[in-house]
């Protein structure tokens, strides 16, 4: 036997919903009226499914009208770049091989103004997964620009043949298209040399909106030192992904940074309010390939 007490139901809409719950789920109701019009019942026999079902209609949350797309609200509106990130595992004892092959191919693909895109950055993985590399690619042009760039190079033998090659070398690969936030800076090629991190972020669904809150405050603490090169976010892949990529002079030039960061008044609040929106985080530190423009 279940047995749910209600109170401070009022007035004859009260006793609408009353009549409601019983003509459709009770069994035995004692019903007894107060003298100053409240109404006190008891209710027994409801099976699991009727006590769950109109219990919590009783607090049904109202949801906010949007008129918009999250990845609407927290991308750049001045331009339509979209973006693709590629992890490829390398059997180790062809890294070298990869690295040349890679070197070979992909910048004549960035020079040539036939292919509406760009690389970015081209990276192997130095603390993290090892015999991993990493390339970053922008379409500018979005979706439209994506697929001329790869009817283009169906057509294109070269890239043919380094596809090829490169399957004889891979143990695995995978990819993300991404969005850029609209507070963060556009990446744009920079001398070096540099080591490069790339902090990805798994979070909890539907708090992508709230994340981009606290970071378009978060970013100015971490720009001054100018080791800020982009924000990203998935579109397709693995979703609610965060990609945030910074450059250092070394590893101690990290620490150094990182540290002083919380010299500023409001970055532990930042942190303590995003820290619970992670599933999973990661963390790799890159150094650029011999033709990467993030050098």
């Amino acid at each position: 036997m279940v047995f749910i007490s209600i109170y401070s139901f009022k007035g004859k809409m009260a006793t609408r919903l009353l009549q409601r719950v019983v003509g459709t789920g009770l069994k035995q109701t004692r019903t007894g009226l107060r003298k100053d019009g409240q109404v006190s019942t008891v209710v027994r026999s409801l099976s699991a499914f009727q006590e769950d079902s109109w219990f919590k209609s009783l607090f049904v949350r109202k949801v906010d009208p949007r008129k918009d797309a999250h990845s609407h609200l927290l991308a750049k509106k001045e331009d339509n770049n979209l973006y693709k990130i590629q992890f490829h595992n390398v059997k180790p004892e062809c890294l070298d091989a990869y690295n040349e092959l890679c070197a070979d191919v992909l910048p004549s693909i960035h020079a040539d103004p036939e292919y509406p895109c760009e690389l970015v950055g081209t990276w192997n993985t130095w603390y993290g997964e090892q015999d991993q590399a990493v390339h970053l690619w922008r379409y500018r042009g979005g979706y439209p620009a994506l697929t001329d760039v790869m009817n283009k190079l169906r057509q294109n033998e070269k890239f043919t043949d380094y596809r090829k090659e490169r399957g004889k070398m891979l143990l695995s690969r995978r990819n993300q298209l991404l969005l850029e936030f609209s507070f963060w800076n556009e990446p744009v090629p920079r001398p070096g040399p540099n080591i490069y991190e790339l902090r990805s972020y798994q979070l909890r669904p539907g708090t992508m909106i709230e994340w981009g809150n606290y970071w378009a405050r978060a970013i100015e603490f971490r720009q001054q030192n100018h080791e800020a090169v982009g924000g990203f976010f998935s579109q397709i892949g693995s979703l609610y992904t965060v990609h945030h990529l910074w450059a250092y002079k070394d590893l101690q030039s990290r620490e150094d940074t990182r540290n002083s960061a919380w010299q500023h008044d409001g970055w532990d609040e930042v942190v303590y309010y995003t820290v619970p929106l992670i599933q999973n985080m990661e963390s790799r530190i890159m150094i650029p390939m011999k033709n990467s423009p993030l050098k």
